[in-house]
């Protein structure tokens, strides 16, 4: 095969692996500005309808461990051929669903079917190209995984609005079959082959650690938090679950992530930054669609257009990051990125009832660029010192953290907002007195609403759920400072000779 043709097969392979990444990260968002149309549509109260979008997220964390150790036994690229063919087939079942149930089974399924694409294509992607590509393969990775999760909401407002909500997931057909021709013509096959035992503890131990707490902080709200006998059984599993798990990876002789994968400084640090920015990512993307919908008149087409500028945002900071990374090295560029990203958010948390969509833009715009910014270096960082033998491993490790990352910032930014608006409620309505100016001022233009206590409460309301978006945006701000120290821990890459990746050798 000639120099020519060879470039060609891997450009192909990598644009079907990107379009499979990008129907997974588009997935997990693209459902989000049409919730209210399908809580009515489903019958679903506001906390139900959320698990159209945890349930997905979920399912991937769960499976996403298994694929990884399948693609060692049979191959990466059978793996992935079975994957989209599932993948697609569940999306279809979502569209056609007509009951709550259903749709939450077969976003389960879809979450199954989609959860190795992720990390099983950053691993190939890493085996097809060069080592000293590994950065520009890696922004391209990272661009597509946190780019999809940004376009989603705007894809899906101008689907539900022009069509139906149904086709937030029919749209993933033709994206899907194109991305499966490309990969079965140009991606060479893997031969698999490796003969380490499944871990079968390990990973029931993770499955535990994982479904519990994430079903702790979707039902915790409602539930009343700690005054429930059920959070305190799923938080008592998911802690046993982790200290089985960690227990059994320092102690197993074939435990279920290799034990170099997890003493690499690196790649942990790497891996806590990306369960990080994936709970700001993906809580800020679910509560976004909702804020502007229901507190500030916008349609479902509109409040995805006006999130458009995170993805402008973050595809201004890939172009950008490979010369600021060259330039200032990649620690400094992580620490750039996290400035401009606390400035974005906190520019969120100042958020009024009065003000243009142009405020919204510019906040979340800053966010983009900060979180491009801290993703892609991170990425690089995490993978320059590993042994390329334990790429995939390291892959599904990271993979499935981020995902776990992104669903628990759904389900717990959604619990706090829930707790923070009733509290605010509370305190205005406490605060209520005729004999305030302020008050005598506003009741005119409130009483035209309606009743004079609807419209009291109403407006109330209002103003409470705004205090309750603002408390949540300030506290991510915060958080989002704490992720500092992480860059202590990061060392710069250092050269890697070219050579063949191997499986990786059995634990002893």
């Amino acid at each position: 095969m000639s120099e020519a043709q060879d470039l060609s097969k891997k450009v192909l392979a990598t644009t079907g692996l990107m379009l499979a990444v990008m129907l997974v990260a588009i997935d997990s968002t693209i459902a989000n500005v049409a919730l209210p149309h399908m809580q009515g549509a489903l019958s679903a109260s506001q906390d139900q309808i959320v698990w159209v979008l945890t349930s997905y997220i979920l399912a991937g964390a769960v499976m996403m461990p298994f694929t990884g150790w399948i693609a060692q036994k049979v191959g990466r690229k059978k793996v992935y051929m079975v994957s989209i063919v599932a993948f697609v087939s569940a999306s279809v079942l979502c569209g056609l669903s007509e009951t709550l149930p259903e749709i939450v089974f077969f976003r389960i399924l879809q979450g199954l079917a989609g959860a190795g694409m992720m990390p099983l294509s950053q691993a190939a992607l890493l085996d097809i190209w060069s080592v000293r590509r590994m950065a520009t393969m890696m922004a391209i990775w990272s661009a597509t995984a946190m780019v999809g999760p940004i376009v989603g909401p705007a894809l899906g407002g101008f689907l539900t609005e022009h069509f139906s909500w149904r086709w937030v997931f029919f749209i993933n057909v033709p994206v899907g079959v194109t991305a499966f021709f490309l990969i079965t013509t140009a991606m060479a096959p893997d031969r698999g082959g490796r003969e380490r035992p499944f871990d079968a503890l390990g990973f029931a131990a993770l499955v535990v650690f994982s479904a519990s707490f994430q079903l702790m902080a979707d039902r915790g709200p409602t539930m009343d938090w700690f005054h429930s006998p059920e959070i305190w059984t799923e938080a008592l599993l998911g802690v046993s679950g982790l200290y089985v798990f960690v227990v059994h990876m320092l102690t197993a002789k074939n435990p279920f992530f290799h034990r170099d994968v997890l003493s690499n400084p690196n790649l942990l640090s790497s891996v806590v930054l990306s369960f990080s920015l994936a709970m700001i990512l993906y809580s800020t993307n679910a509560m976004m669609p909702s804020f502007m919908q229901s507190l500030m008149g916008y349609s479902a087409q509109q409040s995805g257009l006006v999130t458009m500028s995170r993805g402008v945002g973050a595809l201004l900071g890939f172009l950008i990051v490979p010369w600021l990374a060259r330039r200032f090295r990649p620690r400094p560029t992580i620490l750039v990125g996290l400035a401009i990203s606390f400035f974005g958010l906190w520019r969120m948390a100042h958020f009024d009832l009065s003000m243009t969509a142009s405020t919204i833009r510019f906040a979340i715009f800053f966010q983009g660029i900060g979180m491009a910014l801290m993703s892609n270096p991170a990425a690089v960082l995490g993978y320059s010192t590993l042994d390329p033998r334990h790429r995939t491993e390291a892959a599904v490790f990271s993979n499935v953290f981020r995902t776990l990352g992104g669903s628990l910032g759904i389900a717990s930014m959604q619990g706090m907002f829930v707790v923070a608006s009733a509290t605010a409620h509370e305190q205005l309505a406490a605060a209520i007195a005729p004999s305030d100016p302020v008050v005598r001022w506003s009741l005119p233009s409130i009483l035209s609403g309606g009743g004079p206590l609807e419209a009291v409460n109403l407006e109330v309301t209002r103003q409470a759920a705004m205090i309750g978006y603002d408390s949540i945006f300030a506290r991510l701000a915060l958080a989002s400072l704490c992720l500092a120290p992480l860059l202590l821990v990061l060392r710069p890459a250092r050269p890697t000779p070219p050579h063949t990746v191997r499986p990786a050798p059995e634990v002893e």
